[in-house]
């Protein structure tokens, strides 16, 4: 169900990074609330698409870091619209649930300590998004942003018929007993070089457990100097050499997963 609330504006440092993506010359770009359950839990997710486009197109689930759907997820639903998928960012916490300060953490808590049903609310976004008439449903990956990086991993790790997951700077939890062989899709970790909620020794670790599962296809891209949250505009986290280098990555993994 899709609500007529109209989509809110985008703060000026979010709407500025948006527009150095180029609008095609016949795209008409549409962005929308949603409404959606999981289990009976409301959920307002967000999504963005060329109402123009004549074909089923390929389809990207957006997942929101720890302060829940904002203008990050919404600007970057946007971009991969203008890049011509359609675009839909998840709400892992339910409607109205948007922390800020210390509410933020305790609120990603509730998830990290309980994976099934982090999982269990991005299954819910991923159903939606496949089942929409504009989406060819055989073509969909999943990208998430900090605590969303954490949530599209676990969320491979159920053997989800995506073509791609995609984590920029999110939390890498190595799992013992290990369920790596469960993954299906390619996985792009996109992470930075002086984030101490992904320490070294996380990155090893992580890396070792998916070289026990030989079959699954995974890259892992380090920044320089890269904080936690790099790509977060309008912070002092934000690191634009390596926003712009980890969009374009992300940009050249989507046209091999969907080709």
């Amino acid at each position: 169900m899709t609500n007529d609330t109209p989509s809110p504006a985008l703060a000026p440092a979010f709407q500025t990074l948006l527009e150095q993506v180029p609008i095609g010359e016949h795209s008409v770009i549409e962005a929308e609330t949603v409404a959606y359950d999981h289990e009976g839990t409301p959920l307002e997710g967000y999504l963005a698409r060329d109402v123009q486009a004549d074909e089923r197109r390929p389809a990207v689930l957006v997942l929101h870091d720890w302060h829940g759907v904002g203008d990050n997820v919404r600007m970057r639903a946007q971009m991969l619209a203008r890049s011509g998928y359609v675009a839909f960012a998840a709400d892992l916490y339910g409607a109205g649930v948007r922390p800020a300060g210390d509410a933020a953490p305790a609120e990603a808590g509730k998830y990290y300590n309980d994976l099934a049903l982090l999982r269990a609310r991005v299954a819910a976004g991923f159903g939606w998004l496949q089942q929409h008439p504009a989406v060819d449903p055989a073509r969909l990956a999943v990208i998430g942003y900090c605590f969303g990086g954490t949530a599209a991993l676990e969320f491979a790790r159920t053997g989800a018929p995506a073509r791609g997951v995609v984590s920029f700077h999110g939390g890498l939890i190595a799992h013992d007993p290990s369920d790596a062989a469960q993954i299906a899709a390619s996985l792009l970790v996109l992470t930075g070089g002086d984030d101490p909620v992904v320490p070294d020794e996380a990155v090893v670790a992580f890396q070792q457990e998916l070289r026990g599962a030989p079959h699954v296809d995974w890259q892992v891209t380090t920044y320089s100097g890269a904080p936690h949250a790099f790509t977060i505009p309008g912070t002092d986290r934000y690191r634009p050499l390596a926003d712009a280098r980890s969009w374009r990555e992300l940009v050249c993994f989507l046209d091999e997963v969907f080709r």
